[in-house]
């Protein structure tokens, strides 16, 4: 009988202990160095995916533009839509913002923002670029340049003049991201142009614009986009629409609407700007597209 109390009094004392031990573990780990160990016991998330976007060749050693989606895009107009909106606030406070040309946002902060993830850029507009270097391409080292054009002006393999200025300055700021479109992708962006109109970009006399490039790569970039600053097909066939500079940057020059109309009745030559703009109101019934100021409706 004192055997088996010895016993149950060893087995009370064994679990009070364990008891005591767990409490005095518990009340350690309430320690900030204890918490610290915790979270990193695993990855509290998962790092985004970084997918290949085929079509977009570096420069100077053609590898594809590698990065991750964009959730949310700011695509801004070039447009006089912009001046006076206010919506640079908006515009910066997207994840994404992709900007045209040589549009600037020195000194339009208030109406465009300041900041720019992507810039899709004309081989026209190079030059425009090159002449301020210090602005695009010194103080703005984070932004990935994206420049298109024709085979004979583009070409990494035959040397084209616009690939040869964009190698000059790659030596110059060797820590900028720029790419140039493929013939392969140039091809591809005819091909969407005559599958959404019916007819050959080239026999109908047709240039596509900085906008369809730069809305092609938006769709292949984000998961949703917001467009600042470009309006509707049928906004300058009205009456009362506004009259406003061709370019925010441009003031007292070109209207922009005199613009849209001149070049989409122009039998050859002409950017095609209207005829865009009804392909893009088509695909955001299909796609997450809003546009905004003015805001218009895909239809």
């Amino acid at each position: 009988m004192k055997t088996l109390l010895r016993f149950f009094l060893a087995l009370v004392c064994v679990a009070a202990v364990s008891v005591l031990y767990v409490l005095l573990c518990s009340l350690a780990c309430l320690r900030p160095c204890c918490r610290a160990a915790q979270r990193w016991d695993g990855p509290a998330y998962a790092a985004p995916a970084v997918l290949s976007f085929q079509g977009y060749s570096r420069v100077p050693d053609g590898q594809p533009l590698r990065r991750a989606l964009c959730h949310r895009c700011a695509v801004v107009s070039s447009s006089g839509q912009m001046l006076g909106s206010r919506l640079g606030q908006a515009i910066d406070g997207q994840e994404c913002v992709l900007r045209m040309n040589h549009a600037p946002t020195a000194g339009y902060e208030e109406d465009v923002g300041a900041r720019s993830t992507v810039r899709v850029v004309s081989h026209t507009s190079v030059p425009l670029l090159l002449r301020n270097q210090p602005y695009f391409f010194q103080q703005s080292q984070e932004t990935v340049y994206v420049i298109w054009g024709p085979s004979k002006k583009m070409s990494r393999e035959k040397g084209g003049p616009t690939y040869r200025a964009l190698l000059k300055v790659m030596e110059m700021y060797p820590h900028l991201q720029i790419y140039t479109l493929t013939e392969e992708k140039m091809a591809y962006c005819d091909d969407v142009f005559q599958n959404e109109t019916g007819k050959n970009r080239v026999k109908s006399g047709s240039f596509l614009s900085t906008g369809w490039f730069t809305m092609i790569l938006a769709m292949e970039l984000c998961e949703r986009i917001r467009v600042f600053g470009m309006v509707s097909e049928n906004y300058c066939r009205e009456k009362n629409h506004t009259s406003v500079p061709y370019h925010y940057f441009e003031k007292g020059r070109l209207d922009e609407c005199r613009m849209y109309l001149a070049h989409e009745r122009a039998p050859r030559a002409g950017h095609r700007f209207i005829t865009e703009k009804a392909i893009f109101s088509r695909w955001a019934k299909r796609r997450d597209i809003v546009f905004t100021h003015p805001s218009w409706a895909g239809g």
